[in-house]
């Protein structure tokens, strides 16, 4: 196994919903899941699968805040769609080289995602743009703070698929709270980043950049690259900025596509930061399938306790005599009386025996005590479901995860849930036959005994075989008054009399046999019941061992990570075609005569004139840092250096284009 295998081992087991209970914070664990499973999806998986494919920078930031104007300026055509009304961009655009293009249609990255390639709505439109050279992509993403929920998730998504983010937020916003939150997700995954100033009043270019610049290093983002767009008058919100306003970024990210080493150092940088947030973000998702498997087990535990109890109910309903109530104490009543029964025992057995013999042989039919027998114990089994039921529902509106699951179940069907099924009575009567069938078989096989055959014969296999399940349910727990005697002279008789047939010791091994086959019986009757439950368990819950196949495949992927290969250590994302190190880490020497070629480029674009609406405004001449030398930002008119960012140090070397730390922005720039 690679890296590559070790990772696809790693999304088998999100395949699934992994947390279908409503337990603790399992709107943020579901998140965690469609994120990490995107981010496999979306961006490593095929990022390994294809490391020189081209590279895709996601043009990301807040509503307004200028991504689609800005997009369609770097490429020269209106490839985006902004407008007034927000949110705008509703169809992410993707643009791409015409020789990349191919690429971008196929399902190499976002597969999730169906193309489209005209004007009309489609999940991602796919369009050509010669403007962008060979290797680099631009994607147009929704904004991240869209009032429409699935718009922010497709941002979110996007985002995850990226190798560079080009984050654009505005003066007025760029304090914003959900922006940095992002900006702070790229830190954490050290994706390579580059953010975009735009709609900056040229007299507060220094200070906003400045103070910007402080947010960024205290949030670990130091060694960002930053760049600045003028506010410019616009004739309309789908025009175009001038190309001054733009130039340094174009030219950056066109030194980016012409340098594969760079493009592979971005990739690379963006490709360890994601694997190195699996580290924290596998755990915890394994721990939240576990807290989901703990409630899976809670619940089927309380089904499981319901239907123990269910068949503590039968097992005192057997013992207490009260199945000799009704019908069948009635029908021994109207035979034997209740005045000399126990006087009968001792001294006129033989007479006794008479009465029984008669008693089976047609003066009170036995079928009517069996039928008796069969319903008495239909109507204890049904209790017992119907009670098991009842306490199964009660302890699963009380438990983590149960009130969820019934609400999904309906109102309905969770209350037919708390009774037995209404199957039960058919079940019921197919059990209790079969026992007494198997009573009457014991009864058989007993008597083929030569000592025996005789004396049954005399009471015949039905009649001997009621006495057994009589003598199975006779007892005095439970019964009062009348009742005693009664039950208790029917427990003796039938007592008496299998002993007199098949002698005590038989008598005990008999009953004994009988009470454990219509127990086993009904356990299996109550466990089908009890399935009800566990069935709905059974379909919703994950496999029992997601969350070890999680650790295991983190493993591996630990294990497979020397399968990537090092980047090059770049020198920062500032140069023009050197994607340079993650965001906050530090910054290495100058690179070689071609970056700085490329960075001179960059950093001396043509003036870029203010933007207000209704006006044609001209950017003012403005002195470098401290010392003389010029400054970053876009040169003034005539060439002079504008208020743009200085660099630490106030040189021109080949160090990232931020701006120095200190300063505070003024209200209307936050």
């Amino acid at each position: 196994m690679d890296l590559l295998g070790a990772l696809e081992s790693l999304r088998r087991p999100l395949d699934r919903d992994l947390f279908p209970l409503t337990i603790g914070e399992t709107a943020a664990d579901r998140r965690a899941l469609r994120e990490l499973t995107g981010q496999l999806d979306d961006y490593l998986l095929p990022r390994l699968r294809a490391l020189d494919a081209p590279l895709l920078a996601v043009v990301g930031g807040s509503t307004g805040a200028g991504k689609s104007t800005l997009v369609n300026s770097l490429v020269g055509a209106d490839v985006a769609e902004p407008g007034v009304l927000r949110p705008t961009t509703l169809v992410p655009t993707l643009v791409a080289s015409p020789a990349d293009r191919a690429w971008f249609m196929g399902q190499n990255v976002l597969p999730g995602l169906s193309r489209a390639t005209g004007s009309g709505p489609g999940a991602l439109r796919v369009v050509s743009s010669t403007a962008l050279g060979d290797g680099l992509a631009l994607l147009d993403a929704p904004d991240i703070d869209s009032v429409v929920t699935s718009n922010r998730e497709l941002a979110a998504q996007l985002l995850a698929a990226a190798d560079l983010w080009l984050f654009v937020t505005t003066a007025a916003r760029y304090a914003d709270e959900v922006p940095w939150s992002f900006l702070r997700s790229a830190r954490e995954r050290s994706t390579a980043l580059a953010v975009v100033l735009d709609r900056v009043p040229p007299d507060a270019v220094e200070p906003v950049a400045r103070d910007l610049s402080r947010l960024l290093t205290e949030n670990g983002l130091d060694g960002t690259r930053l760049f600045t767009v003028p506010e410019a008058a616009l004739p309309s919100e789908k025009a175009r900025l001038p190309v001054a306003s733009v130039q340094p970024i174009a030219s950056w990210l066109t030194g980016l596509a012409a340098d594969a080493a760079a493009r592979a150092r971005v990739v690379r940088q963006t490709l360890s930061g994601a694997l190195d947030s699996l580290d924290t973000r596998v755990p915890a998702l394994a721990a939240a399938v576990s807290r989901q498997q703990a409630a899976f087990d809670g619940l089927r535990s309380i089904v499981s306790g319901a239907y123990a109890g269910g068949m503590a109910d039968f097992d005192e309903g057997m013992r207490d005599g009260s199945l000799l109530r009704g019908e069948v104490l009635a029908r021994w009543q109207d035979f034997i009386g209740t005045g000399d029964l126990m006087r009968s025992l001792e001294s006129r057995v033989g007479w006794l025996r008479d009465r029984i013999v008669g008693f089976f042989t047609g003066r009170v039919p036995e079928v009517q005590l069996r039928d008796a027998l069969e319903s008495g114990v239909e109507t204890l089994l049904r209790g017992a479901a119907d009670g098991a039921a009842e306490r199964a529902l009660e302890g699963w509106s009380a438990a983590p995860g149960g009130p969820g699951l019934l609400e999904r179940l309906g109102a309905i069907e969770s209350a037919r849930l708390g009774r037995a099924s209404p199957g039960l009575g058919k079940q019921a009567e197919a059990v209790v036959r079969g026992w007494q069938e198997y009573v009457l078989d014991l009864v058989r096989a007993e008597g083929a005994e030569k000592r025996t055959t005789a004396r049954v014969a005399s009471f015949g296999v039905n009649g001997a075989g009621l006495l057994l399940m009589l003598a199975v349910f006779a007892s005095t727990g439970g019964l009062t008054g009348i009742e005693v005697g009664i039950a208790g002279g029917t427990s003796v008789l039938s007592q008496k009399l299998l002993e007199a047939v098949f002698g005590d010791q038989a008598v005990r091994t008999l009953t004994a046999r009988a009470r454990d086959d219509l127990r086993e019986r009904v356990r299996g009757l109550l466990d089908a019941e009890s399935a009800r439950f566990t069935t709905l368990l059974e379909s919703i819950e994950p496999p029992r061992d997601a969350a070890d196949a999680l650790h295991a495949a983190l493993r591996s992927v630990h294990a497979h990570r020397a399968d990537l290969p090092a980047a090059t250590p770049a020198t920062d994302l500032g140069s023009a075609g050197d994607p340079g190190p993650a965001s906050g880490q530090g910054r290495a020497s100058a690179g070689d005569s071609t970056r700085r070629a490329a960075e001179e480029a960059t950093e001396h674009p043509a003036d870029a004139p203010g933007r207000r609406p209704g006006e044609t405004a001209t950017r003012r001449p403005a002195s470098g840092p401290a010392g003389g030398e010029p400054s970053e930002g876009p040169p003034g008119p005539g060439g002079e250096p504008s208020e743009g960012p200085p660099r630490p140090g106030g040189e021109s070397s080949e160090g990232p284009l931020r701006p120095s730390g200190g300063g505070t922005a003024p209200k209307e720039g936050r």
